[in-house]
């Protein structure tokens, strides 16, 4: 059946609202504990609550969106989103607020996992490769610049005026849903939690998948080990300026959406499965020699971020091959499969992040992440490549 192709500069806007979210508030967290007298565990916990509900909500949305639909349910998300925007800018106290922005982390993913599920729903394999590696590389702006934008906001009209702009967001994305998003898939009509229950079920049960969506989240959020020790590598161990840190990972971002564009060039010439070894595979190579450069005591800023760089073009390539390539092991389940995907990157990220607080090093810790990472991708894509098809 031909099925209509959604505007992708929509999906785009839905699936990176979500992100921007959490990433537009992080410079107004110092004016938001002053104005309500709180202390800075108190308010950081509006960022840990956030990070939570995108955990939380992704693996709820799909399963629904299979049964009802993928439209109906991510307005209701969008509305849950805007809601959430709502209460943060009246919530009294920090409590409210970290209660109010857990509301709006539970809407805005429904836009990480439909947006995923709506290509796949209307795209053949080739083509959802290239579409959601153009989403991924547009998203990754929203975050990018989204600090800044925070800052400029709170420094001129005040924190709370940021989540008026996520308001408008919201309702701006549930209009245009409305009125322009066509629905992509062929809703059962049926939920209830033996459903969901069976649908997991059958998800975490198949080996291809595990495989998969594990390697998936090993290629892509292991680069979290990379932002949480950033400050020490390169501020305590390497003795650059602290402004520095902010260019060093914009050059991150530049590297993933680098990887992003080369998946869309290269995915006409090479297979799916074919990409997502290789891009891998450069990225483990790159992780491999930083690690035996810092085992061997040359500890240079350029080489490391060289470094850094290529495994972030690799992981930017890997992304869109392997998110498709595991949408595509259960056809029927692709709400489902995008759901449990994003918590499972949750999981892998947040892993990393606090493995690489185990070690004394932060730089050899970092570097013996992204390899372990790296290496355990590249198992569980050819595992799942070998494993027959259910």
């Amino acid at each position: 059946m031909q099925r209509p192709l959604p505007p992708l500069w929509l999906l785009v806007l839905i699936t990176f609202s979500g992100t921007v979210a959490m990433h537009i508030f992080v410079p107004a967290l110092p004016q938001a504990a002053l104005s309500l007298k709180a202390a800075p565990g108190p308010i950081q916990l509006t960022i840990s609550l956030y990070i939570l509900g995108l955990a939380v909500g992704q693996p709820i949305y799909g399963p629904l969106s299979d049964s009802y639909g993928r439209r109906p349910v991510l307005m209701v998300g969008l509305a849950l989103f805007t809601l959430g925007g709502l209460l943060s800018l009246w919530a009294p106290d920090v409590r409210l607020l970290a209660a109010a922005r857990f509301v709006q982390a539970l809407g805005g993913c429904a836009g990480l996992v439909l947006g995923r599920a709506i290509v796949r729903d209307s795209s053949g394999m080739t083509q959802s490769v290239r579409r959601l590696a153009m989403i991924n590389l547009i998203t990754m702006i929203g975050p990018g610049l989204a600090p800044l934008l925070g800052q400029t906001v709170t420094d001129w009209l005040g924190w709370r005026f940021i989540f008026v702009l996520l308001i408008g967001l919201g309702l701006l994305n549930l209009l245009l849903t409305w009125r322009i998003l066509p629905e992509t898939s062929q809703p059962s009509g049926q939920f209830h939690p033996g459903k969901l229950k069976r649908d997991y079920g059958q998800l975490l049960s198949s080996r291809p998948y595990l495989a998969l969506a594990i390697g998936g989240g090993c290629a892509t959020t292991s680069i979290y080990a990379f932002l949480a020790s950033a400050p020490f590598i390169f501020v305590q161990e390497m003795h650059r300026p602290p402004h520095e840190v902010a260019l060093y990972l914009g050059l991150l971002v530049a590297g993933l959406s680098l990887g992003n564009a080369l998946a869309s060039r290269l995915i006409g010439r090479v297979s799916v499965e074919h990409l997502m070894l290789r891009a891998n595979a450069l990225s483990l190579a790159s992780a491999a020699v930083l690690l035996a450069v810092l085992l061997a005591g040359q500890l240079h800023w350029w080489l490391v971020l060289a470094l850094l760089l290529v495994f972030n073009v690799g992981a930017g390539m890997t992304s869109p091959a392997a998110l498709t390539r595991t949408l595509s092991v259960h056809p029927g389940l692709v709400g489902s499969a995008a759901g449990l995907y994003g918590a499972i990157q949750m999981v892998v990220g947040a892993l990393c992040t606090a493995a690489v607080g185990l070690g004394h090093d932060p730089a050899l810790a970092m570097a013996s992440v992204l390899v372990v990472a790296s290496t355990l991708s590249q198992l569980g894509f050819r595992d799942a490549l070998r494993t027959p098809p259910p």
